[in-house]
């Protein structure tokens, strides 16, 4: 029974919110999607979603109020909820309409969202930049002192050069004298 008991919770917590918010357009395609347009969803649904879920034990309240939060914030949910569109429940029934002030509230929030996607993107689009940049810089470096190294060689003669030259200029000058 245990064992049971810790299996249960072990598939609880396995699970991420966007395979919740699966699970859950599939169990209840009228209220919830994964693709095309979301459709508001009904004040307070929360508590009836997780007392029609509370017999199957497959997901805990805490994650399902996270699915449930990732899903209402999803841009697609948020576009949905424009003054007037109706909100419905778990099997697809009306259940009231977004009023001016919840539609102004998604709006925002949208809007809101795009701004931060964007600053993240413009920041990422930065850091690749001075990336490549370094990138580049430590390579010209890396050229430049193998250039050096290949010039060093071709002007200055060898350490061998060197002392047989010394060794001639020996000979030959004890012969002068």
């Amino acid at each position: 029974m245990t064992e049971q008991l810790d299996l249960e919770q072990n598939q609880k917590t396995t699970l991420t919110t966007k395979e919740v918010v699966a699970y859950l357009a599939e169990k209840f395609p009228l209220c919830f999607s994964t693709e095309g347009e979301a459709k508001p969803l009904k004040i307070g649904l929360f508590q009836e979603l997780a007392e029609a879920l509370s017999e199957e034990g497959k997901v805990s309240k805490t994650l399902l109020r996270q699915a449930l939060r990732n899903y209402t914030a999803n841009w697609r949910y948020l576009h949905s909820c424009k003054e007037g569109a109706v909100r419905v429940g778990l099997n697809g029934e009306e259940c009231g309409v977004v009023d001016a002030t919840q539609a102004e509230h998604a709006a925002k929030s949208l809007e809101q969202a795009k701004a931060a996607y964007a600053e993240r993107k413009a920041q990422q689009i930065k850091e690749q930049k001075e990336k490549r940049k370094a990138f580049f810089k430590q390579k010209a470096k890396e050229e430049n002192a193998q250039k050096r190294a290949e010039m060093k060689k071709r002007n200055e003669p060898s350490k061998a050069s060197i002392e047989s030259l010394a060794a001639l200029e020996n000979k030959f000058s004890k012969n002068r004298h």
